[in-house]
């Protein structure tokens, strides 16, 4: 890849200080070479809503943008070219989108650090991404509220006012995200909150102390940002009214309830000067008779429609759908409701190790050619943590160069895509997505359409109970697998420094090639009053613990790299429930082999089977995983 000469004191102002962060984050790309090309960025009156142009030369390279973001996008493409060819070919491109953002998920668990959200800026700088939020239910701080965030990380007014600063420097707009209805389980369980209760993580609607709380939310949510928007939540506020509501203020129609709420919680962000945007999911959901967001039977009385505040932006989320008519229908559906929606698709960051990459790659592709079939300007990707945050986050920037690349073309261009990803994560696009197969397993017929996370229930799942075992059809297949990706990503991780990151998902297939079998031979040569096979098969168990204690300080490192502290007793507590679990399935077979115990229970159980679904497609979190009890 070529190097670059930058000199920031004749750069347009506006872009002095971003682009000397990103100069000092690739000190092997940027030189004072007289050899290497400048490369000079003009501010383009003609391409004021967007786009860039560059021009080469022997020796200077001249970008033409529009907008900050499209200086930024021009220099990250220059970033990935390679050979001689590329030293002469301009090019040019529109932006098909005012907003091309992403949201990263900074209630479930995991609180990004400051200074990792600011190393991931410079990368969607880079992609040509304008907009950013940090989903934060309660994980902002609140004057007075000392509950909110309580020992969970939460941002300072200091830390997001920075934050702004510097994402405002590199182009990209920080929305504030929060939520003003449903998902508040996390502040309302405190004994403090119980009079806002309506259920356990629906907040009292039609309460005027509850519009207090909510004014002190939005105001100190907006205050460290320049931007004059907020994403106000208000998805999935299930059993709505149903709880201290309905004995406070009677039975009444969900839809009234959130009508009424909306315009509330609209005229406080009016009092502050902005202007809010919600999920539009729940006015789907009560129109739907099975509560689905996605059911074609929907139907939203029209005398609900009217009362939707039209200065509110409803977002339209969905991350599953595959198909470019599904997201064309539900874009016309969000139209009858009377303002332009904004789409929000993800890159399924959630409830997996390593980002699910070929169904994010699908779902985005569908959901995007809709977008710009139907001519929506605003998009964003979300990176959801459900499940406490196990996922490396960078795992997900494959994804994220695809779904940036959409908004600058009609169609993702496979070799651009390779070459700008690797210019900017200084990474092996591939081989990072090779990294998917953790979950990508034999028995998956289409890996594009499936985002199941089979590494995750495969390693949680209790090593003598083992649940899910009946699901898995060829156990010596899905040993072969785990053992040749362990294998593969351990290579892969030495090549570079950025491919350090696969030493992760690395450690999760060689804990997971040892386990994903184990269950199932104990089982059989305990039937079979086979003590020596037993007695070998404790040597696997020590040698699985070996393993697993590898993994929990990988992993670990990586969360503290990535995250605020707070959050990593969850993943220590899961670790060390397994490796606890591991101990005493040793000792329990030495007790049984040395006569200090006549049998093992557990091993006899016959393990039923869970129902038809393929091992590959199924999705199950730690609670569901570790024990077959639930523990209320």
């Amino acid at each position: 890849m070529h190097s670059f000469t930058l000199d920031l004191n004749t750069c347009p102002m506006e872009l002095r200080r971003g682009l000397g962060e990103i100069k000092a984050d690739y000190p092997n790309r940027f030189t004072t070479s007289s050899r290497a090309q400048k490369v000079v960025f003009v501010k383009d009156p003609a391409r004021e809503q967007g786009g860039l142009a560059v021009v080469k030369s022997p020796a200077r390279i001249v970008v033409k943008y529009g907008r900050k973001t499209d200086a930024f996008r021009a220099l990250g493409r220059l970033m990935g070219e390679e050979g001689p060819a590329a030293l002469k070919a301009d090019f040019t491109e529109t932006p098909r989108f005012d907003m091309l953002g992403v949201m990263v998920d900074c209630s479930r668990n995991g609180v990004l650090r400051p200074d990792m959200t600011k190393v991931l800026l410079r990368r969607w700088a880079l992609m040509g991404l304008n907009m950013c939020m940090l989903y934060t239910e309660d994980t902002y701080e609140v004057p007075d509220e000392p509950f909110f965030g309580y020992l969970r990380g939460r941002y300072t007014w200091e830390e997001l006012k920075d934050l702004d600063a510097y994402a405002d420097a590199l182009g990209i707009e920080m929305i504030p995200c929060i939520q003003t209805l449903g998902h508040l389980a996390q502040i309302l369980q405190w004994p403090a909150y119980a009079n806002y209760r309506d259920t356990a993580g629906v907040i009292l609607a039609n309460d005027n102390k509850t519009y207090i709380l909510l004014e002190k939310m939005i105001t100190a949510a907006t205050a460290p940002f320049r931007s004059r928007r907020i994403h106000v939540g208000m998805d999935e506020a299930h059993g709505i009214g149903t709880g201290r509501y309905r004995a406070q203020f009677g039975d009444e129609s969900p839809f009234t309830i959130i009508n009424r709420h909306l315009k509330r919680v609209r005229s406080l962000c009016r009092k502050l000067g902005v202007r809010p945007m919600i999920w539009s999911d729940m006015y789907f959901r009560l129109g739907s008779k099975t509560n689905d967001y996605y059911d074609r039977d929907s139907r939203i009385p029209r005398k609900v429609v009217t009362g939707i505040p039209r200065d509110v932006d409803l977002v339209y989320w969905d991350y599953y759908h595959t198909g470019v008519e599904f997201y064309e229908d539900w874009i016309d559906r969000h139209r009858s409701l009377g303002s332009e929606p904004i789409m929000a698709g993800g890159v399924w960051t959630w409830n997996h190790f390593w980002a699910s990459l070929p169904f994010s790659f699908t779902t985005t592709e569908a959901a995007m050619r809709a977008c710009k079939n139907k001519k929506l300007r605003q998009a964003f990707t979300t990176m959801w943590g459900d499940d406490g945050m196990e996922c490396d986050l960078f795992s997900a920037l494959p994804g994220l160069q695809f779904f940036a690349e959409h908004g600058y073309a009609d169609r993702v261009d496979d070799t651009l895509l390779r070459a700008n990803f690797r210019g900017i994560c200084n990474a092996e696009f591939d081989t990072w997505v090779k990294a998917c197969d953790l979950d990508q397993i034999p028995e998956i017929s289409n890996p594009k359409t499936s985002h199941g996370n089979a590494s995750k229930w495969l390693l949680w799942q209790d090593p003598l109970l083992s649940i899910f075992d009946p699901l898995i059809k060829n156990p010596s297949v899905l040993q072969a697998h785990y053992e040749k990706l362990a294998e593969t990503l351990l290579r892969a991780a030495r090549r570079s420094p950025a491919n350090r990151r696969l030493l992760f998902p690395a450690r999760v297939a060689r804990a997971v090639a040892l386990k994903c079998n184990l269950r199932r031979e104990l089982a059989l040569a305990y039937r079979a009053g086979n003590h020596t096979r037993l007695w070998h098969l404790t040597k696997d168990i020590k040698a699985l613990g070996k393993a697993v204690a590898k993994l929990r300080d990988e992993h670990c490192a990586l969360w503290l790299s990535l995250y605020k502290p707070f959050g990593l007793e969850v993943l220590e507590c899961r670790y060390g429930g397994l490796q606890a679990r591991l101990e005493g399935l040793n000792s329990r077979i030495d007790d049984y082999l040395k006569g200090r115990i006549r049998d093992i229970p557990e091993l006899a159980a016959k393990l039923e089977p869970l129902g038809s679904t393929p091992a590959g497609d199924c999705s199950f979190n730690h609670e569901r995983a570790a024990t077959p009890s639930v523990i209320k």
